[in-house]
């Protein structure tokens, strides 16, 4: 392209300097012209005044012809001839890497340097400012614009979320929507059983608790360990605590993978005081005759055991011990501060404010707050977009990149958190189990999400957008291919 940029420049050049010449030419023969007429009227003149008539007949026209063909021309007009352009043999047999190669001599013997910025040789000034402006408006990470209204609605959404979560989530077995979530459970647990072949429970007996006692014997694990004694006195740990220490337990991609390793290698996992412990079991056998095959097999082993485990062990009393809230089981890595009377570390505390109660029914409860504040941000962030700024409804699709949404977002889940961690402080008397378990795990985790886009979003101000820039380009190849 800068090459037919400068062949087109050349040329248009060499135009300049033809028309030029042609005008001249005309200038100098228009002049002649007015020359040749003048002698001739003069001519005219002086032959009338003294009486003399011309006859030329056909002898005479021949011999002036003669003598026109043998006098000599004129060697110079005053105007210089234009040089030949430089140009590049194209045809039907030219390969690529032949026209390739005369582009190489062409842009040699002209010094055209293609290391430089391409908008500059290939651009106007004028597109040059079009292209930048369109850059900087529709390819460029924008910060938020937002106003005293938006700031507003976020934090009454926030707050509202807030007050759900002090009024209707508190500490585990007590709050309202902990209960829900627990009758929720019951419930999933026995339609799941009673998807799996389950037939009821027996008369006189607990429906839930024979629900999972079908799912236990169904999906066994090796690493399903209730007490210390059953490794070997390894550590202590109890059957309130043990789908904690049981790294299988975890309902996330931790929990999936040692569930799969312990299943493969006969062993269980367990973490107790910040270290990682691996014990042999009885050897394990998983179905299949394929890797592929025992590998799903694990997974479904995984996934039922999880299930059976939800509303807590068969032999549970009350409610039960359930499963942790994804991730929760890495909190007992953190060995680290010395909290209440015993001065215990992080990880003690968070074994024992999952004993309390503080497993995914728990989590499930603390979600609602949660989900509130960001519904209810994101409908009044479309809703004031459409009736306040007069958006088109295409344009008020609620999408985490917009940063004034972002912005609002932020906001939102700040105001919940706040009135979260004030609510806990003041409820706790400075008990450091008391303090977690009021705390919203699950509002601090999307606040923290929503920090760091905010915060990358603030570094990045100013820069390209490429994700904006791939659409852009995917639009438009789908546009031409149509």
């Amino acid at each position: 392209m800068a090459l037919q940029n400068h062949q087109i420049g050349t040329a248009q050049s060499q135009m300049g300097r033809m028309l030029g010449a042609i005008d001249a030419i005309e200038a100098q023969q228009h002049a002649r012209g007015q020359a040749i007429d003048e002698l001739f009227a003069m001519a005219a003149s002086a032959s009338s005044s003294a009486s003399i008539h011309f006859e030329v007949d056909e002898e005479d026209l021949s011999l002036v012809a003669k003598e026109e063909a043998c006098a000599p021309r004129l060697q110079s007009t005053g105007i210089r001839a234009l040089p030949l352009l430089d140009r590049m043999d194209v045809t039907r047999t030219t390969t690529w890497q032949d026209y390739l190669a005369q582009a190489d001599a062409y842009a040699g013997l002209h010094r055209i340097e293609f290391g430089k910025d391409p908008f500059k040789d290939l651009m106007s000034t004028s597109q040059r400012i079009a292209l930048e402006k369109r850059i900087k408006e529709e390819f460029t990470l924008q910060g938020a614009q937002c106003d005293k209204y938006d700031y507003m609605i976020a934090g009454t959404c926030g707050v509202i979320g807030g007050l759900i979560d002090v009024f209707f989530v508190g500490v585990p077995l007590t709050g309202s929507l902990t209960k829900i979530a627990d009758t929720f459970t019951d419930t999933a647990v026995r339609k799941i059983a009673a998807f799996c072949g389950w037939n009821g429970p027996r008369e006189g007996s607990d429906a839930t608790a024979s629900a999972i006692g079908f799912l236990e014997n169904r999906f066994k694990v090796n690493y399903d360990h209730r007490h210390g004694g059953d490794v070997d006195g390894a550590f202590k740990m109890s059957a309130s605590n043990h789908h904690l220490k049981s790294l299988g337990h975890s309902p996330d991609l931790v929990g999936l993978f040692f569930s799969i390793l312990d299943q493969f290698q006969s062993t269980a996992h367990f973490v107790d005081a910040g270290q990682l412990i691996c014990v042999d079991t009885e050897t394990f056998e998983l179905h299949g005759t394929t890797f592929v095959a025992k590998v799903f097999a694990g997974f479904v082993n995984w996934l039922g055991h999880l299930c059976s485990d939800m509303a807590g062990s068969s032999g549970a009393k009350l409610r039960g011990s359930g499963i942790p809230i994804p991730f929760f089981s890495l909190l007992q890595f953190v060995e680290l501060g010395e909290f209440g009377q015993h001065r215990q570390a992080f990880s003690k505390i968070a074994v024992q404010v999952f004993e309390k109660g503080y497993d995914m029914r728990h989590g499930m409860a603390m979600a609602v707050p949660m989900l509130v504040t960001e519904l209810l941000t994101r409908m009044m962030w479309v809703f004031k977009r459409r009736f306040y700024h007069g958006h088109a409804w295409g344009k008020c699709m609620p999408s985490g990149s917009q940063p004034e949404l972002r912005r609002m977002l932020l906001v939102g889940h700040g105001t919940l958190c706040v009135i979260d961690v004030a609510d806990a402080a003041l409820r706790s008397g400075g008990d450091a189990i008391q303090f977690l378990l009021r705390s919203n795990l699950i509002a601090w985790v999307r606040f923290g999400v929503l920090s760091l886009n905010e915060l990358r979003a603030w570094l990045s101000s100013g820069g390209l957008d490429t994700d904006a820039v791939e659409q852009y380009l995917e639009d438009e190849v789908a546009r031409l291919s149509a």
